[in-house]
């Protein structure tokens, strides 16, 4: 009898817990890959900037393991409403989430909620194509824009609006979207820290990009860069600060966009009258390792801001959640019997795509040991496809996924652009690989 197993969740962490299994197991073991949505590779292909083309190389290491013989993808499956995690603990001996964390924190300021303030991973979603976004989601009509936060998320978006369109054609951005891009009216972008250079979390190779725009003057102000001594700092950090300071000797050179990195400045308030027209600024310092208000303000225009200060995952129907740490809680992966966590929905969001695959083995590990250790293993009371079935539930498997690919790379060779061009929602998709819309869709 095969082993039995089921991840929800095809982004990297899911991906890579599968490959664990076909490693780590010791005998024959039978994966389902389930995702809400009809693609694979979650952040890969729907967090990665579209101009980053060789982290999105990534997908093609992830495709090797979906094409495994033990694997299968069954896309188009969501958890709480086509399945239930009853319905899992039925079918497979056990259930690993790998859902991430999909959703931006809030800063918790007066107008927050104004029309024009939004959460990065929005926009992110957008110019990646996401199907849960619709390609006007945005505008960009406001000549004035701020990004919260100096991570690299926030400075991923910023290269996005300083970027023209045609520097963005060669990839696979959604041709509305680019569109859309192409109509831009922004002219200036505040990418604004709480705290001092030293303290960003962006890589240094992220920053350098910011430099090299040539549509865009990247400028940092003299008295945010600051003056110390760079020795107590680590080589990240130190280059971090060595380039900002470089900036903040610049001029505009008068390109047709400008970018002002700003420090030592925190969001208090947004304000308009029923859209967003400028944010409030407070100066901040350290005090004790912390960040405090100096009592000095200033008032930036801004027809948008977008919030960048860190991802969290939200609950799953059935499965326990710890809403202090905002995350599964778990005993080196493991959550109760048969139920199982990976990824930053088991740590929270931290590391980069490659931690995922240390972290999955962990859990794979408790899994196996766990499994090796019960006398007797009942087979699964059921088959997820029956369930599905019994549902109406047409799950996108590989092969359907491989058509919305081609389908993709056939947009790209009718609009002469690079190799892929994203298809546009949930029917798009499914039209290429001849499947049907969800009655809940139709409606």
């Amino acid at each position: 009898m095969s082993l039995r197993v089921a991840i929800v969740g095809s982004g990297p962490a899911g991906i890579y817990t599968a490959e664990a299994l076909t490693k780590q197991a010791g005998e024959p073991v039978e994966i389902d890959v389930l995702d809400r949505l009809p693609t694979p590779y979650g952040l890969v292909r729907y967090g990665v900037a579209p101009d980053h083309t060789s982290i999105k190389s990534i997908a093609g290491y992830l495709r090797k393991v979906l094409e495994l013989p033990s694997v299968r993808f069954l896309g188009g499956v969501e958890l709480g409403s086509d399945v239930t995690a009853g319905d899992l603990g039925a079918c497979y001996d056990a259930v690993v989430y790998c859902t991430g964390a999909m959703v931006d924190r809030h800063l918790g300021i007066p107008g927050e909620d104004l029309p024009g303030s939004v959460a990065a991973t929005d926009f992110v979603n957008w110019y990646c194509g996401h199907p849960d976004m619709p390609p006007d989601a945005f505008s960009l009509d406001s000549a004035e824009v701020a990004v919260i936060g100096v991570g690299n998320v926030a400075v991923d978006v910023v290269r996005i609006l300083a970027k023209t369109a045609d520097e963005l054609r060669s990839t696979d951005v959604p041709q509305e979207v680019l569109d859309r891009l192409a109509k831009s009216q922004v002219t200036t972008i505040h990418m604004i820290g709480r705290r001092g250079p030293e303290h960003a979390k962006f890589t240094l190779k992220e920053l350098r990009e910011l430099g090299e725009l040539v549509n865009c003057d990247v400028l940092v102000r003299p008295d945010e860069a600051g003056s110390g001594e760079l020795g107590g700092l680590s080589r990240q950090v130190r280059g971090n600060v060595e380039v900002l300071r470089s900036w903040s000797a610049r001029t505009p050179a008068g390109r047709p966009r400008r970018m002002d990195v700003r420090f030592w400045l925190r969001p208090v308030e947004i304000l308009g009258s029923g859209k967003v027209e400028a944010l409030r600024l407070e100066r901040t310092r350290l005090s004790d390792g912390r960040v405090v208000g100096t009592g000095e303000y200033e008032t930036i225009p801004a027809g948008m801001v977008l919030r960048s200060v860190g991802y969290q995952s939200v609950p799953l129907p059935g499965v326990p959640f710890d809403t202090a740490t905002m995350t599964v809680p778990n005993d080196a992966g493991r959550v109760a019997e048969g139920q199982y966590v990976a990824g930053w929905l088991k740590r929270g969001p931290t590391g980069v795509i490659g931690t995922n695959k240390s972290d999955a083995a962990e859990t794979v590990r408790t899994l196996l040991a766990d499994l090796g250790a019960r006398p007797e293993r009942p087979e699964p009371a059921a088959r997820l496809e029956e369930v599905l079935a019994a549902r109406g539930v047409r799950p996108v498997t590989y092969d359907n996924w491989l058509a919305i690919e081609a389908a993709e790379a056939a947009l790209a060779l009718s609009l002469g652009r690079g190799e892929h061009v994203k298809l546009v929602g949930r029917p798009a998709m499914l039209a290429a690989c001849d499947l049907p819309l969800p009655p809940a869709a139709e409606a």
